[in-house]
């Protein structure tokens, strides 16, 4: 059953299932992949939200997943609307009339946003992103709880490190990896994990599930030799150290995406029967989706 990271009481046993899991974010809420179809901005129907989705229906029988995410999306474009296009004007927008339309009927909401507030990678480009987020999210995270209810469990996530596939490029590959799992992405981490329990919220740990500071596990990846565990993890996992013409690609792969799924559940769901269910409610199109726009 769903958590929030509180004792939340939705979908306890002897209630009814709710209808839906919301999903807004970026690329990575969309599946987004190199094989993806191109006319679609490379969506695909194996990202987190798709498996989070199918795990959940273990607990929830019938549970329809709504995406509302949009590839290349920022804290400042979800609130903005000046990426993508939506009914209601903004990512931001259409997810709070979503849950206001349907309150009580939401199983949980999921969240990753704020890779793309960082205009440039590096440690200047870091800081702007986190002002970035700073400003906006604690925003987003209030108008979504307002919308949502106290009850309904919304869940954020820490990020992955796509820099680690440069361990492959020698001396200064490597250098550039640590650099970037000590230098950005855990002070990335550590500033969205703290927004987002500021708002009482839980935090998926991907970054644990990708063993983001691991760098002395080693292990053996065929046809490239020993690597350390959080390198294997992202050459394994995404798409970052595939080379052209579908790679290098910062985005999961199904196994990656499986992965994110899998931290979600960790802290959503708890071993339970089933919830019987909802006959009454109906459900709409499984992917709300905004109209196309350029990836970032």
């Amino acid at each position: 059953m769903p958590r929030s990271g509180q004792d939340s009481k939705d979908g306890a046993v002897g209630r009814a299932c709710q209808a839906y899991y919301l999903s807004l974010g970026d690329s990575l809420s969309t599946g987004v992949q190199p094989i993806g179809p191109e006319a679609w901005q490379f969506r695909t129907d194996e990202g987190y939200a798709d498996q989070l989705a199918e795990l959940a229906r273990r607990h929830n029988p019938g549970l329809q997943v709504v995406k509302l995410g949009f590839p290349g999306e920022s804290t400042t474009t979800m609130i903005d609307g000046s990426l993508g296009e939506y009914v209601h004007g903004s990512q931001l927008r259409e997810a709070v009339a979503f849950l206001r339309e349907h309150r009580g009927s939401v199983a949980f909401v999921t969240i990753d946003i704020g890779f793309n507030d960082v205009p440039t990678r590096d440690l200047n480009g870091l800081v702007l992103g986190m002002s970035a987020v700073s400003r906006n999210l604690p925003g987003i995270l209030s108008e979504l709880r307002k919308a949502a209810g106290p009850t309904t469990p919304i869940v954020g996530m820490t990020i992955y490190d796509p820099l680690l596939a440069g361990w492959l490029e020698g001396q200064e590959g490597r250098e550039l990896a640590r650099l970037s799992v000590f230098g950005a992405v855990l002070p990335m981490n550590a500033h969205l994990a703290q927004i987002y329990r500021t708002a009482g919220m839980a935090v998926a740990d991907v970054e644990g599930a990708f063993s983001t500071t691991d760098f002395e596990t080693i292990i053996s990846i065929e046809g490239i030799g020993a690597v350390p565990l959080n390198v294997a993890r992202v050459l394994d996992w995404t798409w970052a150290g595939t080379p052209p013409p579908l790679g290098p690609d910062m985005h999961a792969n199904a196994l990656g995406y499986r992965a994110i799924a899998e931290a979600f559940a960790e802290v959503l769901f708890v071993p339970g029967p089933k919830c019987e269910p909802n006959p009454s409610v109906t459900a709409p199109h499984s992917d709300r989706a905004a109209p196309l726009a350029v990836d970032q």
